[in-house]
């Protein structure tokens, strides 16, 4: 059974993405809880893929649920729509948005077909994490593991040497000095 890996890219920063796995034969509905499970939103809001191509246009709408508002083609309901009947081509693209008011958006795009699955994972899977989350309502706070994972992971220990060294105040003596003859030079002209 074919496996697809999609890679989901936050549309505001290309940095902050995750890999996930799943069958070809899983609903969208599985890969929107998934990708929801990713990123640490919870699922109370409304949803919708649209298949898209190279330049991130929306096309075919893939919907959560018919909402109240005009489509151009009745869309595609995600509990009936197999992930693997909408790839149209090697490196497929849909693009994810959630919470229409927020308006959260999310480029999904497909980096690997695998013939056969991993027996240790459990599919839809996460397979891949890089950069922090953005929070769903606010400000999060970087307590806890977070904090030591970013700290680790860039080393934030490291770049702490060199500040507030005494040699400092030495410089700030030095530049007072030169900024003290200029102003004394221009007054005698």
């Amino acid at each position: 059974m074919a496996v697809l890996k999609f890679r989901i890219y936050f549309e505001e920063d290309d940095s902050i993405y995750r890999d996930v796995a799943v069958k070809h034969t899983q609903t969208f509905l599985q890969l929107h809880q998934v990708i929801l499970r990713a990123y640490e939103f919870d699922n109370k809001h409304q949803a919708t893929f649209y298949r898209s191509n190279d330049h991130w246009q929306r096309g075919r709408e893939i919907s959560l649920d018919k909402y109240d508002k005009e489509y151009k083609a009745p869309p595609l309901m995600m509990a009936d729509t197999t992930v693997g009947s909408e790839i149209r081509e090697p490196n497929q693209r849909f693009i994810y948005v959630y919470d229409f008011s927020k308006n959260w958006t999310f480029l999904v795009e497909l980096i690997k077909v695998e013939k056969d699955e991993n027996p240790k994972l459990d599919y839809p899977a996460l397979i891949r994490s890089e950069g922090i989350a953005p929070s769903q309502y606010g400000t999060k706070g970087l307590v806890g593991d977070k904090l030591a994972e970013m700290e680790e992971k860039y080393d934030l220990s490291a770049g702490a040497e060199g500040f507030g060294t005494e040699g400092d105040e030495e410089d700030l003596d030095i530049g007072l000095e030169a900024e003290g003859e200029g102003e004394e030079s221009a007054g005698e002209v």
